[in-house]
């Protein structure tokens, strides 16, 4: 008895209905904007923390590279002359400042003002304080940094390399080996020269930036 084999008819597929184009962009709208707004919202929770220990690093910083002064006023860069007034609508965040440090009699001891530049990797921002008068170095301090771990990072870790600049008078030139007599000479780090010249740049450009306006303030510029 031959057996026979019957095959049914192969089921016919029904098409699915597709999404509306509509549909995905009302989706992809909505979940863009509650994104944004979540953003939004943790930025503005966040803020006040994040500018509380921004203001207690820059007091640290000002207070250290101007050895510790007994009080410091802060003068406001606006357009092009210092004033100690934040002119209406102006955040002072923003605006460049210089921190003008006294001792307990008074008597200025020196000036602390903030540069960035490119370093070897990324910007590269110094705390710097100076004495305008004489254009001698009181200190600096790297505020933010991104160089090459164990070379470039030399110049925030090894403290030999910063307290060198203490009484270094700018225009500063950058020597390898040993730093001669010169008051203006500073020793690179061995296998970090561009990280070390990187910040003997911004040194002599900030100070040669705030120096002039510096000046004119002593001379009784705008208030």
């Amino acid at each position: 008895m031959t057996a026979t084999h019957q095959h049914g008819t192969p089921a016919v597929l029904t098409p699915g209905k597709s999404t509306p184009a509509w549909r995905l962009l009302l989706t992809l709208a909505v979940a863009g904007a509650l994104s944004g707004w979540l953003v939004v919202s943790v930025y503005k929770v966040t803020l006040p923390a994040v500018q509380k220990h921004a203001a207690e690093q820059q007091r640290a910083a000002v207070s250290e590279v101007l050895k510790a002064p007994a009080r410091w006023d802060t003068l406001y860069l606006v357009n092009g002359a210092l004033t100690r007034t934040v002119p209406s609508g102006a955040d002072p965040i923003d605006l460049p400042k210089a921190f003008v440090g006294f001792d307990a009699s008074a008597k200025r001891v020196g000036v602390a003002i903030t540069a960035s530049e490119p370093g070897f990797q990324e910007l590269l921002t110094l705390m710097i304080g100076f004495d305008p008068s004489s254009g001698a170095l009181i200190g600096y301090k790297v505020l933010d940094q991104k160089e090459t771990p164990g070379l470039g990072d030399k110049i925030e870790k090894d403290s030999l390399f910063g307290a060198q600049f203490t009484g270094r008078v700018v225009p500063l030139q950058g020597v390898k080996g040993r730093a001669g007599k010169p008051p203006s000479e500073v020793q690179t780090i061995t296998g970090a020269t561009i990280s070390s010249r990187a910040v003997i740049r911004i040194i002599n450009n900030a100070v040669a930036k705030w120096r002039p306006l510096l000046d004119a303030w002593d001379r009784g510029g705008a208030k």
